[in-house]
């Protein structure tokens, strides 16, 4: 059924959204106000350089296909000269060295004592060489999934074997990776994508996929390889094979038409999977039909950016909608239930947390107000009421060392805090960072008019938050994380709301072991503090922790957050190598040693 939403005006953030030129209604339906003039203009402001801007079409379209003027060619190669000289601050530089991707574990095990901990001349880390080695482990997985199961979406190192999601695949693994095979210039492997995409990718097939997966993986791995490729050519893995260049958004397109089959509900809330042949929205098997929140409510930038792209609205149309739904529940504080009925556009049940089925929603907040250069102030109010909703009611402390948790609130807000995390809330910190900043340095930031003692309180926050998650990294047997940590809570609880900036619990400075004590063996800090129970301490390859220590590293400048970075890096090459050497696996406990391997390389680990 086409969806029909309701008019009137939105409840909280109605002022916002209008001024943001946000849709209206009319008794026909969805009607869009000045989204293509959104689309030609709100990426631009002074960073019209920061994304590809097309009005219509890109230039390079087979149905408007022409040559750019010979004065715009020269400001496109003095913007990439521009965009090159920030980015190699802003991602460092990784030179297009080769290595050799074959090997036995004793060969894995002999370079691993001879040159993880590498030092450059200056005594410090040799960061360009631990970049390689980071490039190195992404080629020998690859090139054990080439060898085994090319083309399949799911991938099992140890058994060599391979599954499709699909009767003829989605290049699940493929597609996640492009970006990354393109940032690490790796050609070879590129060139080989582009041609299975080319000749073996269809989207025309009659099999049922996840709404958000496919749009988050699938449609945001092919829009993140158009962007890099158009972008900045010549820079990233340039390859020469003949294909389009419009290959990535014209299956993005193709995949997107499909997607907006999900969006066909009568509140224009997506149900939760789409057939992909007959482009119809599938309810959710359990949860009574509803959808995830933050599913419904993550799909919006990879939807936007293909509207910018291509020029047609619909996608911009149906994605922005959503958002508003979500708005007119007027929920208190900025703190939604992790379950949307899809036909009714209303929560169900009250579960609050920002682990699975709430996380990404908070996340996208923040980066829809600056993905549009920060001309949609209502996505920025929207994180702003959300921050401080989760202020009140879900930050508190462990015992004994207070270390800051972003608790969950299972049967509502009037109810139980719970003190539980899953790794997936470790995107928080440096989504909060990034808010803070809006991506320059603290250092920056400190500088402008603009910062006050909540900027200095929220960067607090984030250093706290990041140094919890670590924790859940170097409390365990191999230094990686499980799947859930419970903590120890303080009874009553403490929370966040309780004290000032000056007075709040601090937590210790790092994780060294406690001092020998009569009667008492030392141990970690923090080890009274975490808890992984036997069932939540698998580890799944999830990014979450890294991501952060990535933005904190960038955005506070402190080494601490790179140097986690590394030994992770470490534990995942030590203990979720296969038996031969030539791939990495989840594996079923972070306290076993040696672990058990789980058999199963997720797409994201690339």
């Amino acid at each position: 059924m086409a969806y029909a939403p309701p008019s009137g005006p939105t409840h909280r953030h109605g002022d916002s959204w209008q001024s943001s030129g946000q849709s209206r209604f009319t008794a026909n339906g969805y009607a869009p106000a000045g989204v293509s003039e959104k689309i030609g203009d709100i990426f631009g402001s002074d960073r019209k350089g920061s994304l590809p801007m097309y009005k219509e079409k890109p230039y390079q379209y087979p149905s408007g296909r022409r040559k750019m003027p010979w004065f715009r060619r020269k400001r496109v190669i003095a913007s990439i000269l521009l965009s090159v000289a920030g980015l190699s601050w802003w991602f460092g530089i990784l030179s297009p060295l080769s290595f050799l991707t074959g090997g036995s574990e004793t060969t894995v095990s002999k370079k691993s004592k001879s040159s993880w901990n590498l030092f450059g001349s200056g005594g410090g880390p040799d960061w360009d060489n631990r970049a390689e080695k980071v490039r190195e482990a992404f080629r020998i997985s690859f090139a054990d999934y080439e060898k085994h199961a090319w083309g399949d979406d799911e991938y099992h190192p140890v058994a060599k074997t391979g599954k499709k999601m699909v009767p003829n695949g989605l290049g699940w693994i493929i597609v996640d990776a492009l970006d990354t095979m393109m940032l690490m210039n790796l050609t070879t492997e590129l060139e080989h994508s582009r041609q299975w995409i080319h000749n073996n990718l269809t989207y025309d097939q009659d099999h049922d996929v996840s709404t958000f997966e496919t749009t988050i993986r699938m449609l945001g791995g092919l829009l993140s390889a158009h962007y890099l490729s158009s972008s900045f050519p010549g820079v990233y893995a340039p390859v020469n094979d003949g294909l389009s260049d419009d290959m990535y958004v014209e299956k993005a397109t193709d995949l997107a038409d499909r997607l907006l089959g999900a969006f066909e509900t009568q509140s224009g809330v997506p149900l939760a999977s789409v057939n992909l042949h007959t482009m119809k929205g599938i309810p959710s098997h359990a949860d009574a039909g509803a959808s995830s929140t933050a599913e419904a409510t993550s799909v919006q930038l990879e939807m936007k950016y293909l509207a910018k792209l291509t020029g047609e609205t619909q996608y911009w149309d149906r994605a922005e909608h959503v958002m508003k739904v979500v708005d007119d529940n007027d929920m208190p504080d900025g703190l939604l239930p992790i379950f949307i009925y899809a036909d009714q556009g209303a929560f169900r049940g009250n579960n609050i947390r920002l682990g699975s089925r709430g996380d990404s929603y908070y996340e996208y907040l923040i980066k829809q107000y600056l993905q549009t250069s920060q001309q949609e102030p209502v996505y920025n109010s929207m994180w702003n009421e959300s921050m401080a909703g989760i202020k009140k009611h879900l930050i508190t402390y462990s015992r004994p060392s207070n270390f800051t948790i972003l608790a969950e609130r299972p049967n509502g807000l009037d109810n139980a805090i719970s003190p539980k995390m899953d790794h997936l809330v470790c995107f928080m910190p440096g989504t909060i960072a990034l808010a803070t900043t809006g991506g320059v340095s603290v250092a920056q930031a400190r500088k402008q008019g603009s910062w006050t003692a909540e900027h200095e309180e929220n960067i607090q926050l984030a250093e706290e938050l990041m140094k919890t998650c670590w924790g859940m990294y170097t409390i365990t047997s191999t230094g990686l994380a499980g799947e859930i940590t419970y903590f120890n809570m303080h009874d009553p609880p403490v929370m966040y709301e309780d004290f000032t900036s000056d007075n709040r619990p601090k937590s210790p400075r790092n994780f060294d072991r406690l001092p020998n004590l009569p009667g008492v063996d030392s141990r970690l800090i923090g080890t009274d503090d975490y808890i992984i129970k036997p069932n939540d301490a698998h580890n799944l390859q999830r990014p979450e922790t890294v991501e952060s220590l990535f933005y904190m590293w960038r955005i506070t400048g402190d080494t601490k957050y790179r140097d986690w970075g590394w030994k992770m890096f470490e534990a995942f090459m030590k203990h979720t190598a296969v038996l031969d050497g030539s791939g990495y696996s989840s594996i079923s406990s972070v306290n076993i040693l040696p672990p058990p391997l789980k058999d199963n390389m997720e797409s994201f680990w690339l």
